[in-house]
């Protein structure tokens, strides 16, 4: 499969095969229609970001904290909401909360980019189950094989209101080939996907 794809390396490529979504989707315990394939992770968190902020929804993050999203949230005229992280330096979830009543979208990376650090498993289930109704929260494991922490899937699974991001850039160095995943329930994959052409 890498010498079949190595040529077309270093190109944002949408065609993946059906055969990885169902690997990857067998490997995780989650159906099928729960996966997307993008080249990268990038896409999926931009597309995830214009489909759930807007000028009446806020897309809110930590600060320090991975700045892509906040591009893609400007430039959907969304309010970017930066809430400090801990003494710990985790996401302080319950500030996020009471920071953004009009939240469209909670975005936490764990691990951290840029500080390394995890937020604790039942600090995001507390954002999960605490957060606005209409809102989504993003968890983004681009780092997730680095460490020992428990994936975010187990709410996508439970049909929550969370997507998840995956990227093989990171532990499995490859980069140039430009292939991750977003995981959610359907409809809200149908709503990411929706805002694939935006540019």
């Amino acid at each position: 499969a890498l010498s079949a794809i190595i040529p077309l390396g270093g190109r944002y490529l949408f065609d993946r095969t059906d055969d990885l979504v169902h690997t990857f989707a067998q490997l995780e315990g989650l159906n099928a229609d729960h996966v997307r394939i993008f080249p990268g992770s990038s896409p999926a968190l931009s597309f995830t970001v214009v489909a759930f902020t807007s000028a009446q929804k806020s897309y809110v993050t930590a600060d320090p904290g991975y700045e892509a999203g906040m591009f893609s949230a400007k430039a959907a005229e969304a309010r970017v909401v930066k809430v400090p992280l801990t003494k710990k330096y985790a996401h302080d979830v319950k500030a996020m909360i009471a920071a953004a009543p009009d939240a469209g979208l909670f975005y936490i990376c764990n691990p951290n980019n840029p500080t390394g650090t995890l937020t604790p498993h039942s600090d995001i289930e507390y954002l999960v189950e605490n957060k606005p109704k209409d809102s989504v929260v993003m968890v983004d494991e681009a780092y997730i094989h680095f460490c020992d922490a428990p994936s975010s899937l187990e709410f996508v699974k439970a049909g929550k209101d969370v997507v998840v991001l995956r990227t093989f850039s990171k532990t499995y160095g490859m980069a140039g080939l430009r292939c991750g995943f977003a995981i959610a329930r359907p409809d809200l994959l149908e709503k990411v996907m929706n805002r694939s052409g935006w540019n």
